[in-house]
């Protein structure tokens, strides 16, 4: 996801801060689930990205050993 959980962690806010000013507890809890799963989509994103990141280093670091011993 593009926007690695930004948009569920605001809608969460929102929806958590609608139900404080009504008073709605079941809105509250509704608000910061939402907001614990962009949080964790955004814990994902950053995962799968380093993954990415380590996976580039070690191509880079096989051809370098290629080059060195052909």
């Amino acid at each position: 996801m593009a926007d690695k959980g930004g948009m569920d962690k605001m809608k969460g806010k929102a929806k958590e801060m609608g139900g404080k000013a009504m008073g709605d507890r079941g809105k509250q809890a509704e608000g910061k689930a939402e907001q614990a799963k962009g949080e964790a989509k955004k814990a994902m994103g950053e995962a799968k990205k380093g993954m990415g990141d380590a996976r580039d280093r070690a191509g880079q670091s096989r051809e370098s050993l290629k080059r060195r011993s052909g």
